[in-house]
């Protein structure tokens, strides 16, 4: 079974890579959907963000990247995909997520499998990983090794 594993990755870190090779236990092959929205300022544009996780997981052979630039729905029904994974660090990161994944559901008929973080990287997010980065910190231990090196190289050229 395919399975979608949606976000806007920015960055792409440990936490997701964690939930994408417990999700690999579960299903025989994930599209990890890279999430486009031109109203978010990002650190990493999408076409940096989808070479870092492929990348990252070149050495998964059931795991391809693409962009995704409208629904989640749309993108499952494009791509032959019912089912989307999502990772939960918290209270409220369920109560977000079952909002979307009712949404999914009523709007395209795409289940959601929620997997709680592991306790080793469920304080990681993405959000705080730029905030790091932006103050000039190491962001080494919270990312994939291709994703730290352009984070370091990005924020250089600032400097």
């Amino acid at each position: 079974m395919r399975a979608v594993m949606p976000g806007s990755f920015d960055p792409f870190t440990i936490g997701h890579l964690d939930i994408l090779r417990r999700a690999l236990a579960l299903f025989d092959e994930i599209i990890i959907a890279v999430g486009v929205n031109s109203g978010k300022r990002t650190l990493l544009t999408v076409t940096q963000r989808l070479e870092v996780i492929r990348q990252a997981t070149a050495e998964f052979d059931t795991v391809s990247v693409a962009e995704m630039p409208g629904l989640l729905v749309d993108f499952c029904r494009d791509h032959g995909a019912a089912v989307s994974v999502r990772g939960v660090r918290s209270g409220g990161d369920f109560e977000t997520e079952w909002g979307m994944a009712a949404m999914n559901t009523s709007l395209g008929l795409v289940e959601t499998v929620l997997l709680p973080a592991s306790a080793t990287v469920g304080f990681i997010s993405s959000t705080l990983v730029r905030s790091v980065a932006q103050a000039g910190g190491d962001v080494t231990p919270y990312v994939p090794a291709s994703v730290a090196e352009l984070v370091r190289h990005l924020m250089q050229k600032e400097l």
